[in-house]
């Protein structure tokens, strides 16, 4: 089982940076990696906003967070990452782009390297052949908001060694979280199971089964749900959640997984919910805070 110290991580948005800040507070050393180091920056500054609320809560004191903070480091290309021990990719959820970002990553870093990805739906075993290194190419899908969240999938493509396997697991139980593994099929267990939901409450909606309000509330105190469907595709991103349906019914035929043209047209307006301050609810200020603390107007 190798031994990991450094890890890279390739997009800066919402999930990469709460990758790099979850390994960061776990001791790791961390490069963060987006298209530009302007990206790069404004996610790792996202990071440090992200631990001031934490010591304003007093959840780690100031001297922490600085300590913290000082692990992550913003890059500004691929190449910086060449001595990390393990690299996640987090970018867009499409697989030409990810596979672009694969086989650029198998030629910068040095063997041995595992190469994980956060995808939420697309098959780890098409990303693997895009190497030179498929036994060392695995899923670690991390649930958004990352440092929060308890729970990881792990997804082994054909080609995933059991030494990578291993090693990822170790990795996942040091970074305090909760692991499955699932095959290697279209969104894994939590997205295939969640899209039906989400896209049924849109369907509901349409149908004028209720409000926005009335059918989120019904499922938090009738299904004792944290927050309803629509917070929940808000904290996601609709295009997100789109794209996710969108694999699923391509790759298993089947129509219970068909977008609902409200999320199409919401996606296609830019209403992606928190992080873009509009989607199914309005919201004061960029996606920062949790849904549970977070004013909706």
């Amino acid at each position: 089982m190798q031994t990991i110290r450094t890890i890279g991580v390739v997009g800066a948005g919402q999930q990469g940076r709460g990758i790099a800040q979850l390994a960061a507070t776990n001791g790791y050393q961390v490069h963060l990696v987006d298209r530009d180091v302007a990206r790069a920056t404004a996610g790792r500054e996202r990071v440090a906003e992200s631990l001031a609320r934490l010591a304003v809560r007093r959840r780690i004191s100031g001297d922490e967070a600085d300590r913290i903070l000082s692990r992550v480091v913003a890059e500004a290309s691929v190449a910086a990452l060449a001595d990390c021990d393990l690299v996640v990719e987090a970018v867009t959820e499409d697989v030409a782009l990810k596979q672009r970002v694969f086989r650029e990553l198998d030629g910068i870093l040095r063997r041995g390297t595992i190469l994980a990805s956060n995808t939420s739906s697309i098959s780890l075993t098409k990303l693997a052949a895009a190497t030179q290194r498929p036994e060392l190419v695995i899923g670690l899908h991390f649930m958004h908001p990352v440092p929060a969240m308890q729970l990881v999938e792990i997804v082994r493509a054909l080609q995933t060694s059991d030494e990578t396997y291993e090693t990822t697991c170790d990795l996942a139980r040091r970074l305090g979280k909760t692991i499955v593994t699932t095959k290697d099929m279209p969104a894994f267990i939590v997205n295939r199971l969640l899209i039906p939901q989400l896209n049924e409450a849109c369907f509901a909606l349409t149908e004028g089964l209720g409000t926005v309000e009335e059918i989120d509330l019904a499922i938090r105190l009738g299904l004792n749900h944290p927050m309803g469907p629509f917070q929940l595709a808000d904290l996601l991103g609709l295009d997100t959640v789109l794209t996710i349906a969108e694999v699923l019914q391509h790759e298993f035929g089947d129509d219970k997984y068909r977008p609902p043209t409200i999320l199409r047209n919401y996606v296609a307006a830019g209403w992606l919910g928190r992080k873009s301050g509009r989607g199914f609810y309005r919201y004061q200020d960029e996606l920062s805070e949790p849904a549970s603390e977070r004013k909706l107007k």
